[in-house]
């Protein structure tokens, strides 16, 4: 009898629910959809503590005195029950990371947004990213996640190829990180470092990309890390 080929086990590290103060919701959206369609078993995860901020959608203004949990703020993405407190993952159970983007990448796992090449990364999600790389797991970062990478590598005097579209100020970031800044040209591109098993692709780095650009280079950054277990 043949022994039937479990389905890859993937981590997908959330970082909150709203484009600026937590997870690009329509990235992380499409990171499931291209998962559940190549057959891999998805789990959510994020940190169990208080995003930097609270953002109003509406007017993009910060909202004063009001706080969220970013677990319970990822939750809203993943269904209720889903989501994972990082605490409880373990790099050994998976095969690979996927992250999706979002200010809160920026702002809730790491300080990017505000100290840029100076950022401090959260402990516990600096342990959990770079645990893939030291166990040589592939790794998908879509959006700004790629800075999160290049701290997480910079951290272990390492350098990577990655992408976070053509953004002049944040490619002149990433080569002070010691990274290899590859600019592409549109939300449908993927950068690959086979070195480090690293797929990373621009999503709405390009403000006015469309829905479909965007997923178009979800899917592919899906695929190739896929490919890389």
């Amino acid at each position: 009898m043949t022994d039937v080929q479990k389905p890859p086990r993937i981590a997908v590290l959330l970082s909150g629910c709203g484009h600026l103060d937590g997870a690009e919701v329509r990235e992380a959206v499409l990171t499931l959809l291209a998962l559940d369609q190549q057959g891999a078993t998805v789990q959510c995860i994020a940190p169990n503590a208080l995003q930097y901020h609270v953002v109003n959608h509406v007017t993009g203004e910060p909202v004063s005195g009001a706080e969220r949990n970013i677990l319970e703020e990822s939750s809203r993405i993943s269904r209720v029950g889903l989501c994972l407190d990082l605490a409880q993952a373990r790099v050994q159970d998976f095969d690979a990371l996927i992250m999706p983007g979002g200010f809160g990448v920026a702002k809730n796992h790491c300080s990017f947004a505000f100290e840029g090449v100076q950022a401090e990364i959260r402990p516990d999600v600096a342990a959990f990213v770079q645990g893939f790389f030291e166990t040589h797991k592939p790794v998908g970062a879509i959006c700004i996640a790629p800075a999160l990478v290049a701290l997480a590598l910079h951290a272990r005097h390492d350098s990577a190829a990655l992408t976070l579209g053509n953004d002049a100020g944040v490619a002149e970031a990433m080569t002070q990180l010691g990274q290899q800044y590859m600019s592409t040209p549109s939300a449908k591109e993927v950068v690959i470092d086979e070195a480090h098993k690293l797929v990373t692709t621009p999503a709405y780095m390009f403000d006015e990309a469309s829905l479909s650009d965007v997923f178009i280079g979800i899917t592919r950054c899906v695929a190739e890390v896929l490919k890389r277990l």
